[in-house]
């Protein structure tokens, strides 16, 4: 049985990937294929969208920009035809983390593409950049810092091999820069200074932890750091590499010319030209504070670092389960109670969720999950502790996990216990509320059943799915050694009408 199940999950591996990083100046994609456990790019596509410059001055995406970045999207739909939905990650950063019509967009995205496109945390998007990064580096020891400079954000990563140590994403990036200092086209020594310093002042509050860890080499990822170093190579400055005496004499190159017209004297193409001289005082301010000496450039990113991670997720190595355990020891939850509670959940998972329509992968994670985590609101206190850890799974950096994701783990959380009210789905879209309203009764069931805490296995139960409920079955006798679980589920019976969703009991 063991052979055949695994001989099926090898068959079901998809071999063919592709990731879509929606980024606030530019929006690329790569289609690569899995061969033993090797990713092989296949294609690169990469279009200007500069979404984050369709903010207005509410903070909402005009329909201007969001028609640029959906038909972007068109022309990327079309390669993504037939890769299977387990092979394809899309996630949009800094603009659409600031945008509060983010879930707008996000859905017509999808409509677009018809795969699922989630917003990531800033620190998980330094995460995934390192992941690019690391993997397009060969594997020296010694710690290394990574820069990206993107759009609306500013990612600083440094790591050691594969594994980073300290992730920061700032809120500052070229398409910013340029609207608040260059967008007169003019580039004069004041409004260079004024970039740079406001840039060495967003970098004060991690230069000291940085500067103490260390590192022994730096590299640069992206457009506007790969477009420094064409520039310092155009101009025969250095071979490429970035360097501080490179950097002073393009600053001042730059401040010569005067005017963001005649950047195309250096190789620069029209797309990059506006955007050239905020992303140069970025780097600069960069290289300033952290005392940097020598930077080179590589062409790992964030998008590579989303094919890494679907390709580990794959191989079983997801750093998704490695934060859900750090989260269990950091605030000492039981994890004998947790296993116990995650082994029932899922015997009732695997009876109702065909007909639920809860049967993928990612729904039975986030069952799995939410169940080893239920009790972490315990540690700050006992009342109301499923509000407290609600709050911590929806606030904390979790590597590996989007902010829907996490909102999800948190509503999980939230509305295991106690009153099952509307106002624990609020803000979900309308398309997933049948689906976590039914996730969430299977953790409270699950609770319940669990209450005892004498770590028994599942009973025998079996769930019959009834309009607008369930049936629960128990084994003969079942509750005559347990009152206090008929008791609660009589309770819970109560609890979920008030949400007209029937919970009939029998057997037992």
């Amino acid at each position: 049985m063991t052979d055949t199940s695994s001989a099926e999950n090898l068959a079901a591996q998809p071999d063919m990937l592709a990731s879509i990083d929606m980024g606030s100046n530019s929006f690329h994609m790569v289609v690569a294929r899995l061969v033993q456990g090797e990713i092989r790019t296949m294609e690169r596509m990469g279009e200007k969208v500069q979404l984050g410059d369709g903010l207005d001055a509410d903070n909402y995406l005009t329909e201007e920009a969001q028609q640029r970045g959906l038909d972007c999207l068109r022309r990327f739909a079309q390669r993504l035809n037939g890769t299977p939905p387990e092979g394809v990650q899309i996630v949009g950063t800094n603009a659409l983390r600031v945008a509060r019509n983010a879930n707008q967009f996000i859905a017509r995205a999808e409509e677009v593409l018809g795969y699922p496109a989630e917003i990531i945390a800033g620190r998980e998007e330094a995460r995934l950049i390192y992941l690019g990064v690391s993997h397009t580096l060969s594997d020296d020891a010694g710690r290394r810092l990574v820069v990206d400079i993107g759009g609306g954000s500013t990612e600083l990563i440094i790591g050691e091999r594969f594994e980073p140590q300290e992730l920061e994403s700032l809120h500052m990036g070229c398409v910013s820069f340029r609207n608040r200092y260059f967008a007169d086209g003019r580039i004069t020594r004041k409004q260079m200074d004024n970039a740079i310093t406001h840039a060495e002042q967003e970098l004060l509050g991690i230069r000291r932890r940085f500067r103490s860890v260390g590192w022994e080499s730096s590299v640069g990822a992206s457009g506007s750091i790969k477009a420094i170093c064409n520039v310092l190579a155009t101009l025969k400055i250095t071979d490429g590499t970035v360097t501080w005496s490179a950097m002073e004499e393009l600053r001042r190159r730059l401040v010569d010319m005067g005017s963001v017209e005649k950047l195309g004297e250096l190789g620069l193409r029209p797309d990059r030209q506006n955007i050239f001289p905020a992303g140069f005082a970025i780097l600069m301010g960069v290289f300033q504070s952290l005392n940097i000496q020598e930077m080179t450039y590589t062409d790992g990113a964030l998008r590579e670092g989303l094919l890494y991670g679907i390709a580990g997720r794959i191989k079983h190595e997801d750093v998704r389960e490695r934060s859900i355990s750090a989260l269990q020891e950091r605030y000492q939850a039981d994890q004998s109670h947790g296993a116990a509670v995650e082994a029932t959940a899922v015997a009732a998972w695997g009876q109702i969720a065909e007909h639920w329509g809860l049967n993928t992968p990612a729904d039975e994670e986030a069952l799995r999950w939410a169940c080893r985590l239920h009790e972490i609101g315990l540690a700050i206190s006992h009342s109301q502790y499923h509000k407290h850890g609600a709050y911590l799974l929806r606030y904390s950096d979790l590597a590996g996990f989007t902010q829907q994701a996490q909102m999800e783990l948190a509503i999980l959380v939230r509305g295991h216990r106690r009153k099952f009210s509307s106002s624990i789905f609020d803000g979900v879209d309308p398309g997933d509320l049948e689906r976590l309203r039914h996730l969430c009764i299977l953790v409270r069931l699950a609770v319940l059943i669990q209450h005892s805490r004498n770590l028994e296995p599942p009973p025998a139960f079996t769930l019959e799915p009834r309009e607008n409920g369930l049936l629960l079955t128990f084994p003969e006798c079942w509750f005559d050694e347990r009152p206090l679980t008929y008791a609660d589920l009589m309770n819970e019976q109560e609890y979920l009408a008030k949400q007209n969703f029937v919970l009939e009991l029998a057997g037992g």
